[in-house]
């Protein structure tokens, strides 16, 4: 009478000794080069995983002067805010989007630093749908589009667009 209680028993810690034991591990324990997210909004399979596909944009540039007392800049379907206290100096800033099937804006100065957090929103109103069900966040890359830095971003799916805090300038895309 014992043994039929103490089967079932036996089969569920084999099966969760063999569910435990499936995980995708690398096979020295080394951890993977992939750039991670600044901050991890959704977890899991559902994290970022590269750019947005797009319909090109049109190429649009816009240079504007942004003193202490902050400003928007708006650059096509993008806009950028600067808080007030963000720059201790005038600065004139350009923003260029380059036309190309990622949505990708780069700012000048290169490296300018501000002293509050900026927001940037992008639209993503001409992507893939796959995309577009899938959360977004904004990337800092590389001028080749390489993924360095995933930003802290909020994603509005009903409004399609996406806002990401930035710190300093170079260059940005929609990623998912």
């Amino acid at each position: 009478m014992k043994t039929m209680h103490l089967r079932p028993a036996v089969l569920l810690g084999a099966a969760s000794a063999l569910i435990l034991g499936c995980g995708d591990r690398s096979p020295l324990g080394v951890p993977s080069q992939a750039p991670t997210p600044h901050s991890v909004l959704i977890g899991g399979p559902l994290a970022p995983t590269g750019l947005l596909t797009c319909q090109p944009l049109p190429y649009d540039s816009a240079t504007q002067t942004i003193g202490p007392e902050g400003g928007t800049i708006q650059i096509g379907a993008y806009s950028l805010v600067i808080p007030a206290g963000a720059l201790a100096a005038p600065t004139m800033i350009t923003a260029v989007v380059a036309s190309g099937p990622v949505n990708a804006v780069r700012f000048q100065p290169e490296g300018l630093q501000f002293e509050q957090t900026a927001y940037l929103t992008m639209s993503y109103a001409n992507c893939d749908l796959l995309g577009s069900i899938a959360p977004k966040q904004i990337a800092y890359t590389t001028d080749a589009l390489g993924i360095l830095e995933y930003l802290l971003s909020a994603d509005d799916l009903l409004a399609q667009r996406v806002t990401g805090e930035l710190h300093h300038f170079s260059e940005y895309a929609i990623a998912w």
